[in-house]
């Protein structure tokens, strides 16, 4: 069976958790490919709300094998209170498999993110402070320590050694905080090592093995398209790639299994922290948009920016990921609006843009050139069909198949699992 990859065209928040749920029922894996737990998934289903940030939405299906690849920087204290959290709400998790090629967020991670982050003051990035680009950082310097490190204490032992040194200068001669101790760190991870040991796998032989005997296979990024770290709205990005070219090098199998690219895009537009947002409202229309949709951070907290959809921005993100088809979210958000405006391009300095501007300065002066449509008064929470939607919705969501050259398979009109209408 060929595979499939779910992810963010936008700068994260579009709803993948309930995407993934719903896409999840007739698959045999569901993997996690990129970012840790700086990412967040809300899930209702059955009832249950759950907040996911490392283990996949797939953990709620008996029948899913859930994947935590090569590509995912792991707290393991993160990832076991996770795990005893879905156990206390009657969920096996006994299904899980992590890598042990994943990287480890180690204490110096946060430690450093910390004071650095106060350190930029005013020009900070606004991470979530969970070590995580730390984390890829020690990674991409190759100094990092893995999760299979865990089952060699000596190999472990002699590692971090060598690292702490570094750390320990910079944390105590730069920043003027006390140094970490290596034996602690030692004695507290070789204890978390036992809780792990039985989710270890060799997650890339584990799926090759699964689609070669004709499982369906799904591979869920974290963020967005926007947030990429090559391709996104750099520096304003996250610390891996959630593109669809990464989640086959952490999965560990090449393009020509892959069939499916879905991208999950929200009605509107959402984004946490600095960065440019050329269509972000900051009116009322723009604090509406924040309520209806109760747009407030699944890890952070943090009160999320909202502006009107950005077409232009969609089209980049169906280009550079090779988008099959769109699944769109939030759509009962944008009820009441008597007018629901769509960026299909920029003027940048008397230019116009159709697409994602090719430097930076550019995206940071560009003004939104916008294609108003009807709205429509109706609330479309309880609507069944795609046709049950009043004509100004589905028009909607026809011109954004159009202005993005893909087509909309599900449109999702609430966050239960139940309010997702097939568009097809």
């Amino acid at each position: 069976m060929p595979a499939t990859i779910v992810l963010g065209t936008q700068w994260g928040d579009e709803g993948k958790g309930k995407a993934v749920d719903y896409l999840a029922d007739g698959m045999d894996f569901v993997v996690r490919y990129q970012g840790g737990n700086n990412a967040g998934h809300t899930v209702i289903a059955e009832g249950r709300l759950l907040k996911l940030q490392l283990i996949p939405s797939g953990i709620l299906y008996p029948h899913i094998t859930p994947v935590i690849a090569d590509g995912v920087v792991v707290d393991p204290r993160h990832l076991l209170r996770e795990l005893d959290e879905l156990r206390r709400t009657g969920v096996d998790v006994s299904r899980l498999r992590l890598s042990g090629n994943c990287h480890l967020i180690m204490p110096y991670h946060l430690e450093l993110e910390k004071v650095t982050q106060r350190f930029l003051g005013r020009n900070a990035l606004g991470t979530t402070k969970r070590g995580i680009g730390p984390a890829y950082a020690d990674k991409a310097a190759r100094i990092g320590l893995r999760v299979q490190d865990l089952f060699d204490q000596k190999i472990f032992r002699e590692k971090l050694e060598i690292v702490l040194r570094e750390k320990n200068a910079i944390l105590t001669k730069l920043y003027g905080r006390l140094p970490l101790d290596g034996d602690e760190i030692v004695e507290e991870y070789m204890d978390l090592a036992g809780s792990l040991e039985p989710y270890v796998a060799d997650t890339s032989t584990l799926l090759h093995g699964a689609l070669r005997d004709g499982k369906s296979v799904m591979l869920e990024g974290a963020q967005g398209t926007l947030l990429d770290l090559d391709k996104g709205t750099y520096p304003f990005v996250t610390s891996s790639n959630p593109v669809a070219g990464y989640a086959l090098a952490s999965a560990g199998f090449g393009p020509k299994e892959v069939q499916r690219v879905v991208g999950i895009v929200k009605a509107y537009v959402t984004r946490v922290g600095a960065g440019p947002f050329p269509t972000e409202e900051l009116g009322e229309d723009g604090e509406r948009l924040g309520v209806r949709g109760q747009e407030f951070g699944t890890v952070t907290g943090r009160k999320r920016r909202c502006g009107w959809l950005d077409a232009a921005l969609l089209r980049y993100a169906s280009r550079v990921n090779g988008l099959t088809e769109l699944f769109l979210t939030k759509l009962d958000v944008l009820s009441g609006f008597e007018r629901v405006p769509i960026c299909t391009g920029y003027r940048v300095e008397g230019k116009q843009f159709d697409d994602f501007p090719p430097h930076q300065s550019l995206f940071h002066k560009a003004e939104p050139i916008y294609e108003e449509l009807d709205g429509w008064m109706e609330e479309v929470d309880e609507a069944k069909t795609f046709e049950d939607l009043p004509k100004a919705a589905r028009e909607y969501v026809r011109r954004i198949e159009e202005l993005a050259d893909v087509p909309v398979s599900v449109v999702s009109v609430g966050p239960a699992r139940e309010q997702s209408l097939p568009a097809g």
